[in-house]
């Protein structure tokens, strides 16, 4: 990502101060990298919930542009008129805003680190901040402002893995939702799908010959993955349907 020119902009930034064009050329190098909203706004020292917002309401991560945005963010501060807040409004409506988009780019990054891609981390976030835990693709298009094509192959790996399902809306629309159990089932599909791997590990030593250098690793990791697998499926089954801690914990 292009480094800000220490020409520019030399004025500490407030922490509302608006995004310049520099900074927004540099949202948009780091999009084009794949690098996260944390790790962009780390480059920025900016809270990650102020490029996570200017990603999202300027077309997502796949179709933003700086120039694009930074004339947008000009014509939409002409148009706005300073207004009285009501005296009802509360005051920390615009603090929660912020710390839910803060949380959701965190849990997003964390998602991706274990391995996710990115477009179905982001899908799964969206689903988790909600209270229903259940999104219709076009909910999912509007939100995280991207194109239906990457809507439906995010959700097509995500039913795949038994992390989200569906169910029909109406006679034109399905309804794509998360539950309490979902990582309950995932752990579980996880650790079944550990014992192809041990059977795989097992069938190599013996190609390699269980007594050679290589045959004895593979022997240790079969061992290992099947002791870890059916230790996996004992703590999910001994973890209650109500999500209650095992033990009365």
């Amino acid at each position: 990502m292009p480094a800000l020119n220490d020409d520019v902009d030399k004025e500490p930034l407030m922490p509302g101060a608006r995004l310049t064009l520099q900074e927004r050329e540099c949202i948009a190098a780091g999009l084009a990298e794949g690098s996260g909203y944390t790790e962009i706004a780390r480059q920025l020292a900016r809270p990650a919930s102020t490029v996570s917002r200017e990603v999202t309401r300027n077309g997502g991560p796949n179709r933003y542009r700086a120039d694009r945005a930074h004339r947008a963010t000009a014509t939409r501060s002409r148009r706005s008129k300073p207004t009285a807040p009501p005296r009802s409004a509360p005051t920390t409506a615009p603090e929660r805003d912020d710390a839910v988009l803060a949380f959701a780019a965190q849990f997003t990054e964390l998602l991706i680190y274990d391995g996710m891609p990115r477009m179905q981390a982001r899908v799964l976030t969206c689903l988790h901040l909600t209270d229903s835990g259940s999104l219709t693709a076009a909910d999912l298009v509007h939100r995280l402002g991207v194109s239906p094509a990457s809507i439906s192959t995010a959700i097509r790996a995500l039913e795949q893995r038994d992390l989200i399902r569906r169910e029909r809306d109406s006679p034109r629309r399905d309804r794509y939702y998360i539950d309490d159990r979902t990582w309950y089932r995932t752990t579980l599909n996880l650790a079944r799908a550990s014992q192809e791997k041990v059977k795989a590990a097992r069938s190599g030593a013996e190609i390699l010959g269980a007594t050679t250098p290589a045959g004895l690793r593979l022997t240790e990791i079969g061992r290992y993955l099947d002791y870890l697998g059916r230790e996996m499926i004992h703590a999910v089954e001994r973890w209650p349907a109500s999500g209650a801690p095992p033990d009365g914990r």
